[in-house]
């Protein structure tokens, strides 16, 4: 069995410990969210019955990958010594029919689909900025996102 990690792909400290609780109330969205030391809300929009005090799910998860991705190139054009000044990651998420995605191995039904946007600022070369973003599609978050996901639920 692998072992947990946390974001960064550090072993998680305690096993037993979980990384996130998220509380809600049953007469409303709205979600309390405990991320270590961190307090979030999640909801979502009036009309689809929400009180919008917070960014919905789908937000929150194009959140993290462009956080994780905005972080990565970072962290590698610092440890290159490249003159990356700023980093501004614009994402969206929606759903398309499989049959319109020409790379997707999945022929029928929905698909999700995100695109993601970067833009570097910096006196950058053209090859440091496509070095920049073959990096970004190897932050954590994405390959996460790529991969197999197996989650395993349960009542307690």
């Amino acid at each position: 069995m692998t072992e947990p990690h946390l974001s960064g792909g550090a072993p998680a400290a305690n096993l037993h410990e979980p990384a996130v609780v998220v509380t809600g109330s049953a007469a409303g969205l709205a979600q309390e969210i405990h991320a270590g030391s961190h307090r979030l809300t999640a909801d979502e929009l009036v009309a689809v019955g929400g009180t919008d005090t917070g960014p919905s799910p789908y937000e929150l998860l194009l959140a993290a990958l462009g956080s994780c991705t905005s972080m990565t190139v970072t962290m590698y054009a610092r440890r290159k010594g490249w003159p990356l000044e700023r980093v501004k990651v614009s994402l969206r998420h929606f759903k398309i029919h499989a049959s319109d995605c020409a790379e997707c191995e999945t022929r029928e039904g929905m698909l999700d689909r995100i695109e993601r946007d970067i833009q570097f600022t910096g006196s950058l070369t053209t090859e440091q900025r496509s070095r920049l973003l073959e990096i970004a599609n190897k932050c954590p978050v994405h390959r996460t996102l790529t991969s197999e996901i197996n989650i395993r639920t349960r009542a307690v």
